[in-house]
């Protein structure tokens, strides 16, 4: 048997496969525990355990030769071999979802639930172990409007438009159905649903418009173990459909909080809430310390299951949590008060609303199967059903996803609320736009552009490979507009920004004003004018943008996204403020706190190649607090803060030139440094919201960060991660807690 062939076999031991828990497991140990035996025999049969061995890198020692050999192995059991996707001939063509607010649960139906809400011990999830933390009128708040959303297995189609089956070089190629059979190269098609994982089976998932000061409480039900439309399940997600939910970034207890340890802390959760178990999240809708300054604006709810984050969050786990702030009318949703900023709002019977001219915009991309690109990675034995590795012809046209990927993914079709190119009619005036990237790796920087010949094929042009990345260009746009920026992660700003273009990392919000009846340099807009929200930042792989396209952009590289066709006048209230929302004051002796500060470095792990990423060396470990590295006081601290403290965290990027957009639960920070420079008075350009409020740290490569947060109103373990969920899913994350 060849060494392929016994990787092969080791990959798809079913010892190695089973429950979630073993799975985690295997994906974590399989390079050192199910190639154990292979890598023990190659290294001690060649120069003999602990024996120090000669490489093309030098010598290694007995650790760094088994990391060599672990990384070759690596390489024999999977390929990082991605499709092409098919073109859609008809882009621009499908309207934008818009979605409406989730309406609430009747109060009496609520009550009328077996097992309904409450503060009781009990009273939080089906397991009946656990109670919350915190119920609302400790806080001096009503009790919480209740929503229900139920996790579905559904069909989702991105474009109804017809496609044409490509190869890497553009050209037509063969193509298949859900049988298998072939159709010749030139066919054109019409794309088969996608299988989603979705939270009341959309993709994305329902909107709930909340607001301080209501708190709201949602019952996440799993039916992902239902599947009544007979639909093929491919080979990603949870291969034991469990589940468990953030909102990220909520000031939220752990329980509600959807940290992936907290079940194993907690209970017997197989690392989530189980099929037909039900957990009730609590948002109390309260910010941090009941300081208003640290209210936020845009939250997003996503699946956070342990080792499957990317997986399920691809699959279509994705929910909208926009938050207003109806105090003195700050930013309520009605323009006609407070801020003013764009919104009309409606108000329902039931307590929810609807709020017309803010829309969020929710960016995601994706590969679609050709058919003949082999599944063929370190997961298969998750999934013995698929029969990996192998091609699956049946898939074609579906989403494609690849587990172990070497630097994250990014896929060739890019989608906005689930559509791939769509189009927004939108009145002549002012509009709020939340942007989200939802997308498992990729970054964007953003651009409102305008073309007098429209979008080409990059087929079309002459590209061919990873060129074809998003499918179209706009060759002749030029920038026609600019944003005006209003919040962050955080929030709304101090004040408003002036943007030409900006970047979105993954997990992060921005929220911007666009004034549609006037173009950049101060001519009127018309009817029928027609911009295009584009992207201009190429990033090929998951690693990071492609060489210089961060600050000298490829002016070939213009890949509209959103179409906007501009419409009637209408009425519109709305202005652009002064200024807005105050951030908290940093402290004065923050050098001096600093030199106690916690300290993490987020790096590749040598000891599985490029598939294993660690924190200080480790990869997470579910059931015990992390350690900071040897801070400047010479200690190894827990990562442990009492509550009510306030304290530095530096955050380092170890290299390899990736960049890591590294995710803090529970509080926003403060940036006071990068790479030793204050940046607390003046941002560097390479990130102008620094002096905003955040949750996730950009790291760029090679980078440290010094942050300033607070750790307060809960007790109880969180996670720290990496957001290119990859990372997070192959050992980028650690636990820490605030302790009494």
């Amino acid at each position: 048997m060849t060494l392929e062939q016994r990787a092969s076999t080791e990959s798809t031991s079913p010892s190695l496969s089973g429950s979630a828990a073993s799975g985690s497991v295997a994906r974590r140990t399989l390079l050192r525990v199910g190639g154990g035996g292979l890598l023990a025999a190659a290294l001690t049969g060649v120069r003999g355990a602990g024996v120090p061995y000669l490489s093309d890198k030098g010598w290694l020692s007995a650790d760094g030769a088994f990391a060599a050999v672990s990384t070759a192995l690596g390489d024999k059991l999977y390929t990082e071999v991605f499709p092409t996707s098919p073109l859609i001939l008809d882009p621009f063509h499908d309207e934008l979802n818009v979605p409406s607010a989730l309406r609430p649960v009747p109060p009496k139906q609520v009550t009328s639930w077996p097992d309904p809400p409450g503060p009781g011990i009990g009273q939080q999830n089906s397991l009946r172990n656990e109670q919350h933390q915190i119920w609302p009128s400790t806080l001096g708040l009503p009790d919480p409007i209740v929503y229900e959303i139920d996790l579905l297995v559904r069909p989702h189609s991105f474009t109804t438009s017809k496609v044409l089956p490509i190869d890497d070089h553009g050209r037509p190629t063969v193509s298949f159905d859900a049988s298998g059979n072939r159709y010749a190269a030139g066919e054109v098609r019409t794309l088969p649903p996608s299988t989603i994982y979705g939270f009341n089976g959309t993709f994305p998932g329902p909107m709930i418009n909340a607001e301080y000061g209501r708190p709201a409480l949602v019952r996440f039900r799993n039916r992902l173990d239902e599947n009544p439309l007979g639909l093929d399940r491919q080979d990603f997600g949870s291969p034991v459909w469990q589940f468990l939910t953030h909102l990220h970034n909520a000031h939220t207890a752990p329980e509600s909080d959807g940290n992936p340890h907290y079940s194993i802390i907690a209970g017997p959760r197989e690392h989530g809430y189980l099929p037909q178990m039900w957990v009730d999240n609590l948002y109390l809708n309260h910010p941090a310390g009941g300081d208003d300054r640290e209210k936020q604006s845009f939250f997003w709810f996503h699946d956070h299951t342990m080792d499957f984050t990317g997986a399920d969050v691809y699959k279509g786990m994705v929910g909208l949590y926009p938050i207003y702030d109806p105090k003195n009318g700050t930013d309520m949703g009605d323009e006609r008060q407070g801020l003013r900023l764009p919104g009309v709002r409606e108000d329902h019977p039931d307590g929810s609303f609807d709020v017309k001219y803010d829309i969020p915009l929710a960016l995601y991309d994706c590969s679609l199967d050709d058919g003949v690109t082999m599944h063929h990675d370190m997961h298969d034995s998750q999934f013995p059903d698929a029969g990996n590795p192998r091609t699956h012809p049946e898939w074609w046209g579906m989403t494609f996803h690849k587990h172990f990927p070497n630097h994250g993914f990014v896929g060739d079709i890019f989608t906005v609320n689930g559509t791939a190119y769509p189009v927004l009619q939108v009145d002549r005036r002012k509009y709020r736009f939340r942007f989200l990237d939802c997308s498992v790796s990729r970054i964007y920087e953003l651009k409102l552009m305008s073309s007098t010949n429209g979008p080409k094929s990059a087929v079309s042009l002459g590209y061919d490979g990873d060129e074809l990345q998003g499918q179209y260009r706009i060759p002749d746009g030029q920038q026609c507009m600019q944003f005006t920026q209003i919040a962050s992660d955080g929030g709304l700003l101090p004040f408003p920004l002036k943007r030409d273009s900006f970047e979105l990392w993954p997990a992060k919000r921005r929220e911007f004003i666009v004034d549609f009846t006037k173009y950049l340099d101060g001519s009127p807009t018309t009817k029928g004018d027609v911009i295009y929200l584009t992207n201009i930042m190429k990033m090929t792989t998951g690693r990071m943008w492609d060489s210089s396209s961060r600050f000298s952009p490829d002016p070939e590289y213009q890949v509209p996204l959103l179409k906007f066709v501009i419409g009637d006048d209408v009425p519109d209230d709305s202005e652009i403020p002064v200024t807005m929302r105050p951030v908290p004051p940093i402290p004065s002796d923050w050098r001096s706190l600093a030199e106690d500060r916690k300290i993490f470095e987020v790096e590749r792990g040598s000891a599985g190649g490029e598939i294993e990423w660690l924190i200080n060396g480790v990869q997470f470990d579910p059931e015990h607090v992390g350690r900071s590295l040897r801070n400047p006081n010479g200690n190894t601290p827990l990562a442990e803060q009492k509550r009510g403290s306030f304290a530095v965290w530096e955050i380092r990027n170890g290299g390899g030139g990736w960049v890591h957009p590294f995710h803090l639960h529970m509080e926003e920070h403060r940036v006071l440094s990068r790479n030793g420079k204050d940046v607390t008075q003046h941002a560097l350009p390479s990130h102008p919201e620094d002096r905003s409020r955040e949750d996730l740290v950009a790291l760029d490569p090679g980078e440290s960060v010094l942050v300033y947060r607070g750790f307060r109103t809960f007790v109880g373990p969180y996670v720290a991660h990496c957001h290119n969920l990859l990372h997070e899913d192959h050992a980028m994350m650690f636990g820490w807690s605030i302790i009494p």
